[in-house]
């Protein structure tokens, strides 16, 4: 169905339809960044200062940088060590800790043998 014809809309392809659009995507950036402002910027707060006196020795990694920079990577060479590494978890039960190429390629084999040709 066709529009009346004293209807005001732009031809496609006119340089109107262009501008009304780029009108309305400027229009939905500032009322995103309204929006934005309104919701989040309030919002945040610095972090209160803490007296590491009254901090336990074990927990006062927490509260500096460069103390949570040491427990990453504390962290990172367990993970590492884990990842890439054999050991015993449970000798009892015979449950061992393998690197992950070698239990890949274990996977792999255990599944391919049970394949029928």
């Amino acid at each position: 169905m066709n529009p009346p014809p004293d209807t005001a809309v732009a031809p496609p392809g006119s340089k109107a339809g262009f501008w009304v659009t780029l009108l309305a995507a400027l229009g939905c950036f500032v009322i995103f960044l309204v929006v934005l402002f309104l919701a989040y910027i309030p919002q945040r707060r610095m972090a209160p200062e803490v007296d590491l006196a009254k901090i336990p020795p074990e927990e006062q990694w927490k509260y500096t940088p460069a103390g949570r920079q040491a427990h990453l990577d504390e962290m990172r060479a367990r993970e590492k060590a884990a990842a890439t590494t054999y050991a015993w978890i449970d000798k009892d039960k015979g449950v061992v800790q393998l690197p992950i190429d070698r239990a890949v390629v274990l996977t792999l084999q255990e599944l391919n043998a049970g394949r029928k040709p």
